[in-house]
């Protein structure tokens, strides 16, 4: 097999001196030296180990055993990979403008827009996207965050709208986020590791004095901490301590003092609880809390007496998104009604609500403006990507107005009027529970070949958002596309969220393998023609349902998955390890190790027997490069099929167009190869 057993040693080597040299705080000139060796290296690897080799977008793509993409199939995918999307981030100083981000070249950046249906004026030209954009109140400056090769390592910048010009204010190395400006707009609130490279501390930093930066909590341990509201005075901020799904604690921290108080949560009797902001007297604070039921509810503390009032016990599903306006005297929230989303105003004096009508679909970045008589939303439904609608509210705080759509994004010139919508449909697993999924079915009457798509998380949930690459799939391949929400997922209540923890983590395998039970019964779906696709946690859900189902799977697409538990809870970066632990096990207990070592896919290699697409970024944080390195090694050394691609300029999935295109193109190749194939065999 010449050198093919050197692929994942080269790589793991690799990970280590490179984890090692940035605790050293190694600049990143060094690190990209370092960085060129070891692909170098692995291409001469790679060279001796019998693999096609090709690379594309300047040198930034690398296909392995992956076939040149026939022209045609190009050109036929070409108007599926140009819809772009335009979801609000904020509205101008005067609130007669909102500023929205959208892609018209390579990646997402800021633009303007003065009027419904108005030119989108760019603002931004980064060559990285946009992550985080925070208007400073009082002024049309903004602070936004941006990563390079999506490391996820974020630094904070101001940007001048006006002139286009930017400075970085953090240290360049920390991983940033999180942002909060104060009510004065004096200073800003955020999330950093720049104390010691791991620790996920909160600061407070004026941005007209970079140097001021400070932490004001420390984080005692490896759970995450981030501001959520300041007070009115500017004197106090509300924290999230994130420890993990089921358990979320709220604190209170004096400023002036550094006294912290814990408010709500803890680890004697977890819940997750999220703080949302200080009610307008300053004597509460407004959270959703699961503590009381199944699902996350609205609540009220009363600072003083320690008391919770339930707010919204009449509505049984999650609640989530709760805005405050600027002026305190109205709120927004939405509500995750099995995937679909329901919009309510709240009026944080008297604490009543109503539901607002709005497209159905899914809805998030709910944005007042500075005088709260503006509501700006983004609505994504299945036949429309993500647009900005404005509406104007009444003198009273229930009191809505008409929704007013301002931005059309362009769908590459598709009639997406004709566009498939999803069916909900629950099928009974192994312990006869229910399992939620949406699927898409092509014209026509079948049987249909079947593409599964497994969200990542694994505290994810799929929701029916508009999908071109859905759409493409049925219109290009007549397949259908089952989305599920197997045990594990978010939206159903904490009960079915903890369902996959630890020991439990294959029950969320079976989950497939009923869900394949399924498909058999169904007249319309062809049982002999199924393939996975999954991302990140739905990566590995991808291989160890090859491991487990391989005789009843045609393909497999593995994008950015994890291959072993315990090399990725070793290797991913620190500042998040601790945070996996809760969900997957502590690979540090032997007990928990050896369960996890028992599960992995790499461990069962020998039981893929079906083609496999892997799909990664050289830079990612989360799922490390060689989990995918040695999956495919693995899967090589015992002569199965695999395709391999590697983005150099990505991290934990892909956000440039160029690499998304050929991804694209890739996967329906793929699809068509080992999908469609098996009607003849």
């Amino acid at each position: 097999m010449g050198l093919r057993h050197l692929l994942p040693l080269v790589s793991v080597l690799y990970l280590g001196v490179v984890t090692l040299l940035q605790r050293q705080r190694v600049s990143e000139y060094n690190l990209r030296i370092l960085t060129s060796f070891f692909l170098v290296l692995l291409v001469a690897v790679s060279a001796s180990a019998d693999v096609e080799r090709r690379t594309l977008n300047n040198g930034n793509l690398i296909l392995e055993d992956i076939p040149a993409i026939p022209e045609s199939l190009v050109t036929q995918l070409n108007r599926y990979q140009n819809v772009r999307s335009a979801p609000v981030r904020d509205f101008t100083l005067d609130g007669e403008s909102v500023y929205i981000s959208t892609r018209f070249g390579d990646v997402s950046q800021i633009h303007r827009v003065d009027e419904p249906g108005g030119v989108r004026r760019q603002i931004t030209f980064f060559k990285e996207p946009m992550g985080e954009v925070s208007r400073r109140p009082g002024s049309d400056t903004m602070a936004f965050t941006m990563d390079a090769g999506g490391s996820e390592f974020s630094q904070i910048f101001m940007l001048d709208t006006q002139s286009g010009e930017s400075n970085m204010l953090t240290d360049g190395e920390s991983r940033n986020g999180a942002m909060l400006w104060n009510h004065s707009g004096s200073h800003i609130a955020y999330q950093s590791t720049a104390r010691n490279g791991r620790s996920n501390d909160v600061w407070v930093m004026n941005p007209d004095e970079p140097e001021s930066a400070t932490v004001v909590l420390e984080s005692p341990d490896g759970s995450w901490w981030g501001p959520a509201a300041w007070d009115k005075a500017d004197g106090r901020l509300l924290v999230m301590q994130y420890v993990a799904i089921t358990d979320a604690r709220i604190h209170l921290v004096d400023l002036k003092t550094g006294e912290r108080q814990q408010l709500v949560g803890g680890a004697d009797k977890p819940s997750y609880n999220e703080p949302h902001a200080f009610s307008p007297d300053g004597k509460g604070l407004f959270f959703s809390t699961d503590q009381f039921g199944e699902f996350s509810q609205l609540a009220y503390l009363d600072l003083a007496s320690g008391d919770i009032r339930v707010l919204t016990e009449d509505i049984p599903w999650n609640i989530e998104g709760f805005t405050l306006s600027p002026t305190g005297d109205r709120a927004a929230f939405s509500v995750n009604d099995e995937g679909m989303t329901a919009a309510y105003l709240f009026d944080p004096v008297n604490m009543s609500y109503r539901q607002v009508e709005l497209p159905v679909g899914v809805v998030g970045g709910a944005v007042f403006d500075e005088t709260g008589r503006k509501l700006a939303f983004s609505i994504n439904t299945p036949n429309t990507p993500s647009d900005t609608f404005v509406m104007s509210l009444g003198e009273s705080s229930l009191d809505a107005g008409e929704w007013v759509r301002w931005t059309f994004s362009e769908v590459g010139g598709l009639d997406t009027s004709g566009f498939r919508p999803p069916e909900l449909v629950k099928f009974q697993s192994f312990d006869e529970r229910e399992i939620p999924a949406f699927v898409y079915k092509p014209e026509g009457e079948g049987p249909f070949p079947v593409i599964i798509s497994i969200h990542g998380g694994p505290e994810g949930q799929y929701r029916p958002y508009f999908s071109s690459t859905y759409q493409l799939w049925l219109k290009s391949l007549g397949a259908a596309v089952i989305a599920p929400n197997v045990r594990g997922s978010s939206g159903y209540g904490k009960t079915y969220v903890g369902l996959d923890n630890g020991f439990k983590r294959e029950d969320s395998v079976r989950d497939i393998g009923a869900l394949l039970d399924w498909v058999e019964t169904q007249s319309d779906l062809d049982a002999e023609r199924v393939a996975l696709i999954g991302g990140s946690y739905g990566g590995y859900m991808v291989l160890a349902s090859a491991v487990h189902f391989s005789d009843r799977l045609t393909a497999a697409v593995d994008i950015v998955g994890i291959s072993n538990f315990v090399t990725f809870l070793e290797n991913t970066q620190d500042y998040r390890r601790d945070l996996r632990r809760p969900e997957y096990g502590d690979e540090r207990d032997p007990e928990m190790r050896a369960h996890l070592e028992n599960i992995s896919p790499l461990n069962n290699v020998d039981k893929i027997a079906v083609p496999l697409f892997v799909v990664q970024g050289q830079n990612d944080p989360r799922v490390p490069v060689t989990e995918a390195e040695q999956i495919v090694a693995a899967i090589r050394e015992q002569g199965g099929e695999v395709w391999y691609m590697n983005a150099l300029d990505e991290g934990h999935g892909y956000r440039k167009k160029p690499n998304r295109d050929v991804y694209q193109q890739a996967t329906v190749l793929f699809f068509e190869q080992f999908l469609l194939q098996a009607e003849g065999e």
